[in-house]
């Protein structure tokens, strides 16, 4: 017997979606095309491509034609945060959207990419992130949005490393833990000691520029972690693999798991993932980026 005990009623089909830029890669659509189907759901999940300076006129534009719930990936995390009329407090934390929920007063904002990829590496992979030192590479909507939730999963230090330092010293003084959180500069990247948990939430590689990263950074401990999968994810797991990581870890299930988060704040049902991760990750080797 299914234990799904609230389902919409099969004949209303409601509106979502995924906005970024690009965006024709995305498999949210075919994610939560799969938590419908399991779920006897009823919905249409689409993508619009905006660029930056297009967002607000998209978003009103899908919100007039029907939508009441949509996914947000690069470049507008950080746009949608300030757009939205209300936030939750994992979105205000992090300062970043990745969901939107269509209230009688606008968008109310919700970032699920946190507690997504905790799930997936402590619950998939089985990684116990306590105390473990870790680094994040990059300071932008993605970084934003997984850091709180590395903190409240019990990880020690956490330094923060990006290309433009005024940006990681902006993250670490929003997560307002001085004692724990250091930003870095790249200069220093070869001075500040080997990690157990190394993020990689840089765009850099979807331009071919990930930056050079010493071996030391990583030990047999290490779990090296990028939040991007397929083509844009090797350059960095390569990486981590000759550096000698014991796990190196794409970031296709917490897309999974952020997309049940956002799947459950928009029906009230939390889908099971297992079995979509692993029909996603048997056909995904063809796609090139992550949300």
């Amino acid at each position: 017997m299914s234990n799904f005990a609230a389902v919409a009623n099969p004949a209303v089909v409601k509106r979502f979606a995924v906005i970024g830029h690009p965006v024709a890669h995305s498999l949210s659509p075919r994610i939560h095309a799969a938590f419908g189907k399991q779920t006897g759901i009823a919905l249409e999940y689409t993508t619009i491509d905006a660029e930056p300076e297009q967002f607000d006129v998209r978003l009103a534009e899908f919100a007039a034609e029907g939508g009441v719930g949509a996914n947000v990936t690069l470049p507008h995390k950080g746009r949608a945060a300030a757009f939205c009329t209300s936030l939750t407090e994992r979105a205000r934390r992090a300062g970043a959207v990745n969901t939107l929920i269509r209230t009688g007063t606008g968008w109310e904002g919700d970032n699920t990419d946190g507690v997504g990829l905790v799930r997936d590496l402590t619950e998939r992979h089985g990684l116990d992130l306590r105390e473990r030192r870790t680094l994040l590479l990059g300071a932008g909507g993605a970084a934003r949005g997984v850091a709180p939730a590395l903190l409240d999963a019990g990880i020690g230090d956490l330094f923060i490393i990006n290309r433009t330092p005024e940006r990681a010293d902006a993250l670490a003084d929003a997560l307002a833990q001085p004692g724990r959180v250091h930003p870095r500069y790249f200069s220093d990247i070869a001075s500040i000691g080997t990690f157990d948990l190394i993020v990689n939430a840089t765009s850099a590689t979807r331009d071919a520029k990930l930056p050079t990263l010493p071996v030391a950074l990583a030990g047999p401990r290490t779990a090296a972690v990028d939040l991007s999968y397929g083509e844009v994810a090797i350059p960095f797991l390569a990486w981590a693999r000759a550096a000698g990581a014991h796990d190196c870890i794409d970031g296709l299930g917490m897309l999974v798991e952020q997309a049940a988060e956002s799947f459950q704040r928009w029906h009230n049902v939390r889908p099971e993932t297992d079995a979509v991760y692993a029909a996603i990750l048997a056909g995904h080797d063809a796609l090139v980026t992550a949300d």
